[in-house]
Protein backbone atom coordinates (compact mmCIF):
# COMPACT_ATOMS: atom_id res chain seq x y z
CA UNK A 1 0.00 0.00 0.00
CA UNK A 2 1.17 3.32 -0.61
CA UNK A 3 -0.33 6.54 0.74
CA UNK A 4 0.39 10.75 0.03
CA UNK A 5 -0.37 13.06 2.88
CA UNK A 6 0.57 16.65 2.41
CA UNK A 7 2.09 18.11 5.30
CA UNK A 8 1.73 21.90 6.17
CA UNK A 9 5.53 22.62 6.53
CA UNK A 10 6.47 20.96 3.10
CA UNK A 11 5.56 21.48 -0.67
CA UNK A 12 5.99 18.18 -1.36
CA UNK A 13 3.48 15.26 -0.01
CA UNK A 14 4.97 12.86 2.32
CA UNK A 15 5.18 9.54 0.85
CA UNK A 16 4.12 6.03 3.35
CA UNK A 17 4.93 2.46 1.37
CA UNK A 18 4.03 -0.72 3.25
CA UNK A 19 4.56 -3.23 0.68
CA UNK A 20 5.00 -6.61 1.88
CA UNK A 21 5.84 -8.27 -1.33
CA UNK A 22 8.96 -6.63 -2.56
CA UNK A 23 9.89 -6.18 1.61
CA UNK A 24 9.97 -2.25 1.14
CA UNK A 25 9.03 -0.26 4.38
CA UNK A 26 9.90 3.37 3.71
CA UNK A 27 8.28 7.24 4.25
CA UNK A 28 9.45 10.48 2.16
CA UNK A 29 8.94 13.67 4.37
CA UNK A 30 7.89 16.75 3.86
CA UNK A 31 11.50 17.95 3.18
CA UNK A 32 12.67 15.08 1.42
CA UNK A 33 14.34 13.35 3.33
CA UNK A 34 13.32 9.92 3.93
CA UNK A 35 13.42 6.57 6.59
CA UNK A 36 13.43 3.04 5.70
CA UNK A 37 12.11 0.34 7.75
CA UNK A 38 12.76 -3.34 8.30
CA UNK A 39 9.00 -3.68 8.48
CA UNK A 40 5.55 -2.20 8.84
CA UNK A 41 5.34 -2.65 12.50
CA UNK A 42 8.73 0.06 12.85
CA UNK A 43 7.87 2.12 10.24
CA UNK A 44 4.03 2.50 12.29
CA UNK A 45 6.28 2.54 15.52
CA UNK A 46 8.14 5.75 14.02
CA UNK A 47 5.05 7.73 12.71
CA UNK A 48 3.62 7.10 16.61
CA UNK A 49 7.08 9.07 17.54
CA UNK A 50 7.40 11.40 15.01
CA UNK A 51 4.38 12.72 12.93
CA UNK A 52 1.07 14.48 14.94
CA UNK A 53 -2.22 14.95 13.37
CA UNK A 54 -1.67 18.77 13.40
CA UNK A 55 1.26 18.57 11.24
CA UNK A 56 -0.84 17.64 8.30
CA UNK A 57 -3.69 19.13 6.12
CA UNK A 58 -6.02 16.42 6.36
CA UNK A 59 -6.60 14.96 9.97
CA UNK A 60 -8.96 12.84 8.82
CA UNK A 61 -6.28 10.98 6.03
CA UNK A 62 -3.86 11.27 8.39
CA UNK A 63 -6.47 8.76 10.95
CA UNK A 64 -7.25 6.51 7.87
CA UNK A 65 -3.61 6.15 6.98
CA UNK A 66 -2.71 5.39 10.79
CA UNK A 67 -5.95 3.09 10.93
CA UNK A 68 -4.56 1.18 7.93
CA UNK A 69 -0.94 0.58 9.00
CA UNK A 70 -2.64 -0.99 12.02
CA UNK A 71 -4.85 -3.51 10.65
CA UNK A 72 -2.23 -4.45 8.35
CA UNK A 73 0.58 -4.97 11.47
CA UNK A 74 -2.22 -6.88 12.97
CA UNK A 75 -2.62 -9.29 9.69
CA UNK A 76 0.68 -9.38 9.45
CA UNK A 77 1.18 -10.78 13.18
CA UNK A 78 -1.74 -13.71 12.00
Amino acid sequence: MEYEIKNKEGAIPCLIVADDENGRYMIREADTSGEVFNSSREMLFWIYENWKEQDFEDKQLFHQIVSSLQDHVQQSKS
